[in-house]
């Protein structure tokens, strides 16, 4: 299945307008053009120049704040042996869940506890996997719905920040190191759209791997509107300095790359 991005072009400029706590306004006169301007982009229509002018106003990156404007760009698909998605709905929105294995041993691991905890028991049993642990990103109402079900049912160890309340989890801090199966798992502070959240680096499978929560989406990035600049560190040395290969599994919309973002993602982009 097709998952389409989260953040079309009004939402990247809606998430850098409140990030940067700036008015319609303001923005407009940023950019050297009027309110109205401004509005007439939002619903898709406008030039290049004034594209790039919005994106010099918000500090984003003219080029792929443009292929988002034209609607260009979608991530190459991804396959790795080891990795799953799974994209379940919520109240007319959609999130993701990933199983994580040794392709060797099937020792695996889910990183975050979505919402359809059959769909995952399904995969589970069809891959023939041991679900040993539970990694939280981060404690959002839609990453942790079912977390207290999985839980009961599989038994499994739950890691959690520990900057954020996750009932039952072993707290998790930066450079804190794990192991699913013959895999290795790091944690890296990425917090800004939540107080604690952790992406989790895991090698061992054919690339490596990055499961980022809501901190970076195909594209774009999670909202972070009380701690913006927090948010673009984190992700621009934490994460976009991970291997251009790295397989990037953000909380919502499609799996991408380090690589693909750093060409394609206005807010992160090189």
């Amino acid at each position: 299945m097709k998952i389409p991005l989260e953040d079309l072009f009004e939402d990247i400029i809606g998430k850098a307008q409140r990030g940067l706590k700036l008015s319609d306004d303001e923005v407009a006169a940023k950019a050297g053009f009027t309110s109205s301007a401004l509005n007439r982009l939002r619903t898709g229509s406008g030039t290049r120049a004034e594209v790039d002018a919005l994106a010099g106003a918000l500090g984003l990156k003219p080029e792929p704040l443009w292929e988002s404007f034209q609607r260009s760009w979608e991530p190459e698909a991804v396959g790795v042996d080891g990795l799953e998605q799974v994209n379940t709905d919520m109240l007319g929105f959609t999130v993701n869940t990933y199983l994580v294995w040794d392709p060797s041993s099937r020792s695996c691991a889910l990183f975050d506890a979505g919402i359809d905890p059959e769909t995952l028991f399904a995969i589970r049993d069809r891959r023939n996997l041991k679900i040993e642990s539970i990694f939280i990103t981060h404690t959002h109402e839609d990453h942790v719905a079912a977390l207290k079900e999985l839980a009961e049912k599989t038994s499994a160890r739950v890691f959690g920040p520990s900057r954020e309340s996750v009932s039952g989890a072993t707290s998790v801090q930066e450079g804190d190191c794990f192991e699913i199966g013959k895999l290795k798992v790091e944690a890296k502070l990425t917090n800004g759209h939540s107080p604690g959240g952790i992406s989790y680096v895991i090698e061992g499978l054919s690339v490596p791997v990055a499961v980022v929560g809501d901190s970076l989406f195909a594209g774009s990035m999670g909202g972070a509107p009380n701690a913006y600049s927090l948010a673009l560190t984190n992700n621009r040395e934490k994460l976009m300095t991970l291997p251009a290969g790295t397989v990037v599994c953000p909380g919502h919309g499609p799996m991408t790359t380090v690589g693909e973002e750093h060409q394609h993602n206005p807010f992160v982009g090189s």
